[in-house]
């Protein structure tokens, strides 16, 4: 196991285009299936209830920690804490960091989360793997979000 997972995915969508997705919280609600109270802020929390079937009992907060438009947004949260009987606020949270740069038909994304060295031993190997699926998924999803398909304008 190692401390961080990253993925990178080539996006066919300007980098205004995808940096809007990730930090508009309505859109990256859509795509990333989270019902997120309010907009993402430097400093502050922002959390909602996840909207993935099988997993509509948990909230997801995450604290910003910057937002440099538009190729850097950062946040941190706790891994994979789903289990509503947990209080998971007295670990260390690990970082998510998107970085976007232009590519050859759009953008290049990277996500990497980072600091599960951190996670108590009893469940790191658990929220890695979990995390560690769940950023393909959700590189999947934003694709699907951002790119435009035939037959649909994109806004």
């Amino acid at each position: 196991m190692t401390d961080r997972i990253e993925k990178t995915i080539d996006l066919n969508a300007p980098v205004e285009r995808v940096w809007r997705a990730l930090t508009d919280y309505r859109e990256f609600g859509a795509w990333f299936r989270v019902n997120l109270e309010g907009p993402f802020v430097p400093g502050e929390v922002a959390s909602g209830n996840i909207v993935y079937p099988g997993y509509e009992h948990v909230v997801m907060r995450v604290k910003v920690t910057r937002m440099e438009a538009p190729r850097y947004f950062a946040f941190t949260w706790h891994p994979y804490a789903v289990d509503p009987d947990v209080d998971y606020s007295g670990e260390t949270p690990t970082l998510v960091e998107f970085r976007l740069e232009p590519a050859l038909n759009g953008t290049r994304l990277t996500v990497v989360e980072s600091g599960f060295e951190a996670v108590p031993a009893h469940r790191r190997a658990e929220a890695f793997r979990m995390n560690e699926g769940g950023w393909e998924e959700q590189m999947r999803n934003i694709k699907a979000h951002v790119e435009p398909q035939r037959g649909r304008t994109v806004a």
